[in-house]
């Protein structure tokens, strides 16, 4: 143990001050549980760069936090390492597990959360369960301080994967349920509202590809939430006057409803699963 405590905290000191390590949690900025997290990677790796994503996520939703890591991971440069701990089965039978894919390493429970990151090529998947690399005791209710962060340390430290535990199969790890993702028909979209945004803009898991193949299609499209129609696609929120609705592809890259200068989330009555369709527009 003592060859292999000098050798890593060597390496730490060789990293790759390109990359970042981004921190997405549902853990809130108001305990101590993130500043924990960083201290347990900043005692590994002292020169780590870390970034907050968001500590925001709603409280156990895994459905909201896969899509908000997906949209944001192009935005980070190659080689960083990607936390994310949504974890309502913590401690439980759920495994733990790093996958390699587009030149980025992802570091999350099994639950999942890694469902969009997993629709792209998978070069590595790693079941992990070296307890070596963890903290010692640990907590079976903060698997993120004792489990996940100082196994992100470790690989940001320039260790190696196959250190971490298994090689698995990535059609081994769990996806999210067909519900939590968009349904393509012939003459519909289906979706559903997945995150909810601070201005109350609604983020839906319909993705600007889809839309762009459907208009294509049908020229014009129109968009249902709950009772509400759309009959448009707007380009910015200043197409339409204030406290007029919309939709339009958001900067995350999927459709979303907004209200211009106002509240679509409290005005529309629309709460995160609720359900959204797009039909042309010639059959409003």
């Amino acid at each position: 143990m003592l060859i292999w405590d000098i050798r890593f905290r060597k390496i730490c000191f060789n990293t790759n001050m390109m990359a970042v390590i981004t921190l997405l949690t549902d853990f809130g900025n108001q305990d101590e549980y993130v500043g924990v997290m960083k201290g347990v990677i900043l005692s590994i790796a002292p020169y780590a760069c870390l970034v907050d994503l968001t500590h925001e996520i709603d409280s156990q939703d895994i459905v909201q936090g896969a899509y908000i890591l997906a949209s944001a991971v192009k935005y980070f440069p190659s080689e960083s390492i990607h936390l994310a701990v949504v974890d309502p089965g913590v401690g439980g039978e759920r495994a733990a597990v790093a996958v390699r894919c587009r030149q980025h390493t992802f570091v999350a429970p099994d639950n999942g959360i890694l469902s969009l990151i997993l629709s792209e090529k998978i070069d590595t998947a790693v079941r992990i369960e070296n307890e070596a690399l963890f903290q010692k005791p640990v907590s079976p209710t903060f698997h993120g301080r004792d489990i996940f962060a100082p196994v992100t340390a470790y690989l940001y430290a320039g260790n190696s994967m196959g250190h971490l535990g298994t090689m698995i199969s990535a059609d081994k790890l769990v996806r999210l349920p067909q519900k939590a993702m968009e349904q393509q028909f012939k003459r519909k979209i289906e979706g559903r509202v997945v995150a909810i945004d601070r201005f109350g803009n609604l983020m839906t898991n319909i993705r600007a590809q889809t839309i762009d193949a459907f208009r294509s299609q049908y020229n014009a499209i129109g968009i249902w939430i709950g009772d509400t129609l759309i009959p448009t696609l707007s380009k910015t929120y200043s197409t339409v006057k204030e406290n007029d609705l919309l939709a339009l592809i958001g900067s995350r890259g999927y459709l979303e409803i907004s209200i211009n200068l106002a509240n679509a989330a409290k005005q529309l009555n629309i709460s995160k699963g609720d359900r959204v369709v797009v039909i042309p527009n010639k059959e409003i």
